[in-house]
C-alpha cells in the first residue's frame, strides 16, 4: 500500500510516539476492506508501538479507530485516508501516541473544559484540500476531551449515507446526530462555534488591547506580507482576519509563484503564517471587520469594530480583506448553495461522480474547472455569457478534445432550479435570440470572478471604484490620511499572489514611513 518512500517517512515519524496504541479495523471481504487492511499492517510494521486489531464492530465498513489500549479515544476513519488526508492521519497517530501537538496550551484547556457529549462526523473527499483543517481539528479534540468523538468519513466510498442526507459539499459536519456546518473551518472557528462563551471573552481581551502603530486588517499574502514588512521596521504591529490565508487556503494548485514551481494554498498559508509568526505580531483570527472610523485629526487613532463587538485602535491601518467568488446573483442560487450549487470543483467533484453538471464562467478558473470535472462527472455543460471564452488557448484546446464537454457561448444564466431539496436543473437565455432553455443536470460549479470584500467601508470616507474596489495611490495609501490598501480588495490590476504580497509589502512600508513623518 504504502511505496518504500513513504514508508521511511512514516517510521521517522513515528519514533516520536511515546506510548502504545492499536488500529481496531471493522473489515468485509470487500476490495477497499483488503486495501485498508494493507495500509494498517503497513503502518504497524513500522513501530512496536503499534498494535493492529481486525475484531472491530464498526457499523461502517471498512474503518478503523485510533485508540490506546482499553481507551477509545473517539477517533475514527470510515474510509482510507489517503490523498489530503493522510497528512491527517499521521497526525493522529502521533497525537493518541502521546506526541504533543502544536497547539497553543491556552487552547488545548478550552477544549478539555468543554462540557457535554459531542459526536461529530464529518464527510470529505480525498481531493478536498479544505478537508483535513476539518479533520484535524476535530480529531484533536477528541484526543484532549474524552467527551468528544469523531468520525471521519470518505463521501465517496459511502454515498449511500451521502445520498441519504443529501450531502453536496464537503467537508460536511454533522454534531449529534444533526448538520453543524459545511467548508473549511480551523480549530478556532469550530472552539467558538461550541463554547458560546468564547466570543464574548474574546472580544472583552481584544478591546482591552493598546493602540498599535501598524493594524492590518486581513490575513492573505497581502496582509501577511504586510505584518512581516511592519513587524521587522520593530514597530507595534497586528493582524486581525476573519480567517489567515483568505481565499489562497481554498487554492489547489499554485504554478505561478515565481521560484517555487509548484505548491498547494494550504501549504503556502501554513508557511505564511510561520513566517509571520516569527516576528513578534499579534495575530487575532476569526475577527471579520464590520465598521470603521477614521482618526479626528491627522495623526490620531483609526478604530475598526468586527462582529464578536471587539474594537481595535491603530495609528496606521493597512487594509487587506481581500476578495471572495463571485455570486450568479439568480433565483435559486442561495436556496440550493451547497445543495448542488459549489463554487470549488476540487473539493465538492467527486460527490458529483457519474452525474451531469454545468460551469459557469469561460476564463481560466472555468475552463480549469470543466477539464477537471470532465475525468469524475458523466457529463459538463460549460455556460458563458459572453460570444468566446476568455480563457488560455492551451486551456481552451484541451477542453474541446474532451468527449463528456459541451460549450454554450452568449449564454445568460437566469435561474437554478430544484426539487427542494437538491439541484435539478439550470435555465439560461440565448443572448441572440432570447430563447430559454432549461438544462436538466444535478450540479453548478460557478466560476466567474471575485467580489472585493469591503461592504464594510461603504459608508466610510475611503474613496472605491463603482466595483467597490478600494483606489490607492502610488505607495498604497487610500483617500484617508494614514489608511493604506493593499491585494485583491484594491483597483490594482491583475490579481495574483505574488502581486498581492508586492503590494501588501509596499503598503506596509508606506504606512511606516506614514509614521515616522507624522
Amino acid at each position: 500500500m504504502l511505496d518504500a518512500n513513504l514508508k521511511n517517512q512514516l517510521k521517522a515519524y513515528l519514533e516520536k510516539v511515546t506510548q502504545p496504541f492499536e488500529l481496531v479495523a471493522s473489515l468485509d471481504d470487500g476490495a477497499k476492506s483488503r486495501e485498508l487492511l494493507q495500509l494498517l499492517e503497513d503502518i504497524a510494521s513500522l513501530s512496536d508501538k503499534i498494535t493492529l486489531k481486525s475484531d472491530g464492530n464498526d457499523s461502517r465498513v471498512p474503518s478503523f479507530a485510533i485508540n490506546r489500549p482499553g481507551e477509545a479515544t473517539g477517533v475514527v476513519f470510515a474510509g482510507i485516508p489517503m490523498g489530503h488526508e493522510f497528512t491527517s492521519l499521521v497526525l493522529a497517530l502521533l497525537q493518541v501516541g502521546g506526541h504533543p501537538p502544536k497547539t497553543a496550551q491556552e487552547t488545548l484547556d478550552q477544549i478539555k473544559a468543554l462540557d457535554g457529549e459531542m459526536r461529530f462526523e464529518t464527510y470529505y473527499s480525498l481531493s478536498c484540500q479544505n478537508c483535513p483543517d476539518v479533520v484535524q481539528a476535530l480529531n484533536l479534540m477528541a484526543i484532549f476531551n474524552p467527551n468528544v468523538h469523531h468520525v471521519a468519513i470518505d463521501g465517496a466510498l459511502f454515498q449511500d449515507e451521502v445520498e441519504a442526507r443529501e450531502i453536496m459539499s464537503v467537508p460536511s459536519i454533522y454534531l449529534n446526530g444533526k448538520p453543524f456546518d459545511q467548508g473549511r473551518m480551523t480549530l478556532e472557528q469550530i472552539l467558538a462555534k461550541v463554547d458560546t462563551g468564547a466570543a464574548e471573552r474574546d472580544a472583552k481581551k481584544l478591546s482591552e488591547k493598546a493602540a498599535f502603530d501598524t493594524l492590518v486588517i486581513g490575513g492573505g499574502p497581502a496582509g501577511a506580507a504586510a505584518a512581516i514588512y511592519s513587524a521587522r521596521k520593530g514597530i507595534n504591529t497586528g493582524v486581525a482576519a476573519e480567517r489567515f490565508g483568505g481565499q489562497v487556503s481554498d487554492t489547489l494548485g499554485i504554478e505561478n509563484f515565481i521560484s517555487v514551481s509548484h505548491t498547494e494554498g494550504p501549504k503556502l498559508v501554513a508557511a505564511l503564517e510561520q513566517h509571520v509568526n516569527d516576528y513578534e505580531v499579534d495575530v487575532m483570527n476569526l475577527q471579520r471587520a464590520v465598521a470603521f472610523k477614521a482618526a479626528e485629526v491627522e495623526g490620531g487613532l483609526h478604530e475598526v469594530t468586527f462582529a464578536s463587538g471587539a474594537t481595535l485602535k491603530s495609528k496606521t491601518l493597512v487594509l487587506a480583506t481581500g476578495a471572495r467568488w463571485r455570486e450568479m446573483n439568480v433565483p435559486g442560487e442561495q436556496e440550493y448553495r451547497n445543495k448542488g450549487v459549489a463554487y470549488c470543483p476540487h473539493c465538492d467533484g467527486p460527490l458529483f461522480k457519474g452525474k451531469r453538471v454545468a460551469v459557469i464562467g469561460g476564463g481560466n478558473s472555468g475552463v480549469e474547472a470543466a477539464i477537471d470535472l470532465a475525468g469524475i462527472v458523466a457529463h459538463v455543460t460549460l455556460v458563458e455569457f459572453m460570444g468566446e471564452m476568455r480563457a488560455d488557448a492551451v486551456l481552451q484546446k484541451k477542453l474541446k478534445s474532451l468527449s463528456n464537454v459541451d460549450v454554450i457561448l452568449n449564454a445568460q444564466t437566469t435561474e437554478v432550479t430544484g426539487d427542494g431539496s437538491r439541484v435539478n436543473g439550470l435555465t439560461y437565455k440565448d443572448r441572440n435570440t432570447d430563447e430559454v432553455t432549461t438544462l436538466p443536470l444535478e450540479g453548478i460549479f460557478v466560476q466567474i470572478g471575485l467580489v472585493p470584500n469591503t461592504e464594510w467601508l461603504k459608508e466610510s470616507p475611503i474613496e472605491m471604484s463603482p466595483r467597490g474596489e478600494i483606489i490607492t495611490d502610488a505607495h498604497g495609501m487610500t483617500s484617508v490620511p494614514g489608511v493604506f490598501a493593499a491585494g485583491d480588495v484594491t483597483t490594482v490590476p491583475y490579481k495574483q499572489i505574488v502581486i498581492a504580497m508586492g503590494e501588501g509589502a509596499k503598503a506596509s512600508l508606506g504606512a511606516f514611513d506614514y509614521l515616522i513623518r507624522n
